[in-house]
């Protein structure tokens, strides 16, 4: 980790779950989890517990900064053929768990939390997938709408940004 000198910044944790490059990173709302998105083409699930979850579910374990901890609690290896370059998490109106991503195989996906699972072990399905979404290229970037959960958007190598509507 990192730490400026006498400054404000330090780095509280290291979380390490990808084989390469982490291109994305995204907050679920109420920021109590984050997605992330590599050039191995999966995702990482990370949940945060609280000091006292810390201190009650992992005692052996420090928090980094001192307080709470940040978990991986899930994964899909197999999220894209390719790269993953941008994740976004669903605002609270498309419903909970569903989150876009955006890669190197031209594809934009949707996953969804789906029951069976929990909170410290969330299982996820594809719920929707558009196939070559940006022409020949790849999808650089993807993003809900923040009041609209149907709406969201995407940008490519094609040189275009794309509105698409989802249906839940």
């Amino acid at each position: 980790c990192w730490a400026e000198d006498g400054g404000d910044w330090y780095c509280a944790m290291t979380l390490s779950t990808h084989t390469s490059t982490v291109w994305s990173l995204a907050a679920a709302p109420g920021g109590g989890r984050l997605v992330s998105g590599s050039a191995d083409g999966s995702l990482s699930i990370f949940k945060h517990y609280t000091a006292s979850e810390r201190r009650a579910l992992f005692p052996d374990q420090e928090g980094g900064d001192g307080t709470g901890l940040w978990k991986c609690v899930g994964k899909l290896p197999s999220a894209h053929l390719r790269e993953v370059y941008s994740i976004d998490c669903a605002p609270a109106r498309a419903g909970h768990g569903r989150m876009v991503s955006g890669g190197g195989d031209n594809r934009i996906q949707i996953y969804r939390e789906v029951s069976g699972g929990s909170s410290d072990q969330p299982m996820f399905s594809l719920d929707a997938a558009a196939n070559d979404a940006h022409g020949s290229g790849d999808v650089n970037g993807v993003c809900w709408h923040p009041w609209d959960g149907s709406l969201l958007a995407s940008a490519g190598d094609d040189g275009t940004i794309r509105i698409w509507r989802y249906r839940a």
